[in-house]
């Protein structure tokens, strides 16, 4: 049996929300008679290997005072085992990544881990990186024929793409922070011009409509392709713009407990269409373990709206017909990332004959 080591936190504005999946993750494996590690990523970027039977109150001022150093070195994550400088390997076949948002979810661990030799469940460095990435997402729908609305890239000194009102997000981001809706493009641009710390990588904007609302369903992708029942999320607060960070985790429970309709009570058409689209974008997005995909409906209109490649609680509330337990979900993304090889670099093609026909670096030079 694998020795999964499960790993949550991050530099990221989603960090507390990474923390109640890793520890969800590693109670449901340990409930189900796995061992299981557990790694806590500061807001820093410090590994600590820590009790996976932690509750989330025991990181509210960063790592839980019983705690190892770790590092990742080639092969895997060490850890500090007491004495002068000294470590030894974290015995584990596979990372269970918990991380929402920032380096957890946008390619930068995944790409880490690759180069570490370390195999991990979720999105691989490529699907995370698109995932994460609003501009590009959009790009590649609309390259494949499915309904999306115009996304523009904010630049200085641009006019408006398209009339408002206007919806302005991050690149590169997720969860609705820092996501505003204005009524002209002046607003759109001195927004933008702010400090904003959320808008640093780049802002995308979208036509804002008002009347719209959101339909969501997950996918899994091992043993087999797999799709959950469609839901409404529903918005706390009446009349707000948008379903925001407090809709979807401030609860108790994370996304568990937010509030929905479930199964959302559409026409079979709408059914049919989100999951269609659904099945494609699960190739188009190279999607790996669990994901959400997040449409938008305005009017009689379904458009595909973004991708979450690793949901909060891996969306476990979604797999009502038939159930599946939050262990199930995971076992399946371990045995996902360990039953095929570790990702391999190919050097075939770079054979010398570049280096032995180059002549001099200084001729080059002019």
């Amino acid at each position: 049996m694998h020795r999964p080591a499960v790993l949550f936190g991050g530099p990221s504005p989603e960090h507390d929300v990474s923390i109640l999946l890793g520890l969800l993750a590693a109670r449901a494996l340990a409930d189900d008679g796995q061992e299981v590690d557990a790694l806590y990523w500061t807001k820093g970027g410090d590994f600590f290997a820590v009790d996976p039977g932690l509750e989330a109150e025991a990181f509210l001022e960063g790592p839980p005072a019983k705690k190892r150093r770790a590092r990742l070195h080639e092969g895997g994550f060490v850890v500090e085992a007491g004495g002068l400088a000294k470590r030894k390997p974290l015995e584990t076949s596979v990372v269970v990544n918990c991380c929402h948002g920032g380096p957890g979810e946008d390619g930068t661990l995944q790409g880490a881990l690759d180069l570490a030799g370390v195999r991990y469940t979720g999105p691989s460095a490529a699907g995370a990186a698109l995932g994460m990435d609003k501009l590009a997402f959009a790009a590649v729908v609309c390259a494949a024929g499915l309904p999306h609305l115009p996304v523009a890239l904010v630049e200085a000194g641009a006019g408006a793409p398209f009339a408002g009102p206007y919806i302005v997000k991050p690149r590169f981001g997720g969860s609705s922070i820092g996501i505003e809706v204005f009524e002209d493009w002046e607003s759109v641009s001195a927004f933008v011009a702010s400090p904003q710390p959320h808008l640093r990588s780049g802002a995308v904007v979208e036509p804002y409509r008002s009347g719209s609302y959101d339909l969501n369903i997950a996918l899994r992708t091992y043993p087999q392709l797999a799709l959950s029942a469609i839901e409404k999320p529903l918005r706390a607060t009446a009349g707000a713009t948008i379903l925001d960070y407090r809709d979807k985790y401030v609860g108790g429970q994370g996304m568990i407990s937010a509030p929905r309709e479930l199964p959302a009570e559409i026409p079979a058409a709408w059914e049919a269409e989100v999951r269609s689209t659904a099945t494609r974008i699960a190739g188009l997005a190279s999607v790996r373990g669990v994901a959400r995909i997040d449409f938008l409906v305005d009017a009689d209109q379904i458009y595909v709206n973004e991708i979450n490649t690793i949901p909060g609680s891996l969306s476990k509330y979604l797999w009502i017909d038939p159930p599946v337990p939050m262990a199930t979900l995971v076992r399946d993304m371990i045995s996902e990332a360990t039953d095929g090889p570790v990702r391999a670099y190919v050097t075939q093609g770079a054979d010398g004959s570049a280096l032995r026909s180059a002549g001099s670096i200084s001729a080059k030079l002019g």
